[in-house]
């Protein structure tokens, strides 16, 4: 995974953070827009955890804070429900500016219902998720139940939510009480994906029958049974993303893979884009290999030596597991750990020519087991006459033709 801090404007002007994670070994297929539950902010660990399995199979995502909230500008009791949908308006213009526009939006909470007012004015959007999301918008009135009437009498309250005091103004109810969440639901032309804890104490699962009879198809339910409200155990965040991510993969546009064809064990493909990020077809199995930013490219997978290095030390590891299995050996466990470099040839006469420099590989071998000190010097004799090991201190042609 990689991370990045990213700051935006919003509509009034202000500056919102926000954190754009990409996947750690390709571009991005898509890119996905997450918005918070109501007074949280883009750290909260279930988001973060919803965001890397969303990254980990090849999805861009945004994460901010709304404004108000976290480090982004602005006075959270100037905001209302409107707002938070201009934000993700403001975000997915980011996005398109910067990147790619978004298609796929999920909303947490209040921000379910962000998400799907918001998913009205994003054209690219294909595909909405929402966690735990009310059915109306001034559902949040009854969390405010504690300042609603000096709200009501001196137009704002300063209320404790989560052991935080937020101040909370008269335009905030008043613009909640304007937004019919199923209206818009009804007229949804995207497919929407309503998940929900049936022990959700905060936004009772009513709300999400209300959103799922009031959509069209296609739509669908996923009930997260035994999670709470904020997803706070690690296994329902991870859960909600995996879902997510399967579930999208039907609305929003991944690319197809070229499927490698070969009469050889190994094919690498390379395009005329920049960089020198491969596809790779290993026998049955797709690879990329790519080589490190320093010298031009991307680090989305191994470096043809480190694959080089790959095979030596698993070729290695198993030639000594099947001599040992055979022996019937105590060995519980083998790592085997290589390195490539160019060095100066061991015990050389004139170490200064850089001729005497050497393809090299440093392996070094931890055995765990109760062996002892002659089963451990057989095993690093067997270690030299793995196959790999072989190839490379044997003279080796190569054969090249033209397709």
């Amino acid at each position: 995974m990689s991370l990045s801090k990213v700051t935006f404007t919003n509509l009034e002007g202000q500056t919102l953070s926000g954190r754009l994670e990409l996947p750690a070994d390709q571009h991005p297929h898509t890119f996905a827009l997450f918005a918070h539950c109501f007074t949280c902010n883009k750290n909260l660990g279930a988001i973060r955890n919803i965001s890397r399995e969303l990254t980990s199979q090849g999805f861009g995502v945004l994460r901010f804070d709304f404004t108000g909230l976290g480090e982004s500008e602005g006075d959270f009791e100037d905001t209302n429900f409107s707002g938070n949908v201009e934000d993700l308006i403001a975000a997915s213009d980011f996005l398109t500016r910067e990147y790619i526009a978004p298609s796929l939006l999920i909303g947490h909470s209040l921000g379910g219902a962000a998400s799907i007012f918001a998913s009205e004015k994003i054209d690219s959007i294909q595909a909405i998720a929402t966690i735990g999301a009310p059915s109306s918008p001034k559902h949040v009135a009854h969390l405010l139940k504690s300042g609603l009437e000096e709200i009501k009498t001196n137009g704002k309250a300063t209320i404790n939510l989560s052991g935080r005091d937020f101040t909370i103004k008269k335009q905030f109810l008043e613009d909640l009480e304007t937004k019919s969440l199923p209206d818009v639901a009804k007229n949804l032309n995207k497919a929407l994906l309503v998940m929900h804890s049936p022990q959700d104490t905060t936004v009772s699962i009513k709300n999400a029958e209300e959103i799922y009879h009031a959509a069209k198809h296609p739509k669908s339910f996923v009930t997260l049974d035994g999670a709470d409200h904020l997803l706070m155990k690690k296994e329902d965040s991870i859960y909600v993303g995996n879902v997510i991510a399967g579930w999208s993969s039907r609305y929003v546009n991944i690319p197809e893979e070229p499927l490698l064809k070969s009469k050889h064990n190994v094919v690498a493909s390379l395009g005329n884009e920049e960089g020198f990020t491969t596809l790779m077809k290993v026998g049955k199995h797709y690879l990329v290999a790519d080589e490190p930013e320093n010298i031009g490219g991307k680090d989305f997978g191994p470096s043809p030596h480190q694959f080089v290095s790959a095979g030596l030390s698993a070729c290695t590891a198993m030639t000594i597991k099947m001599y040992v299995a055979r022996k019937g050996w105590d060995l519980q466990n083998i790592e085997v750990h290589t390195s490539y470099s160019k060095s100066i040839l061991a015990n050389c006469e004139d170490c200064e020519d850089p001729t005497t420099k050497i393809d090299t590989f440093e392996r070094e071998i931890k055995l765990e087991g109760n062996l002892d000190e002659k089963q451990i010097t057989r095993i690093l004799q067997i270690a030299d006459k793995c196959p790999v090991h072989k190839t490379l201190h044997s003279k080796t042609q190569i054969i090249t033709t033209l397709l």
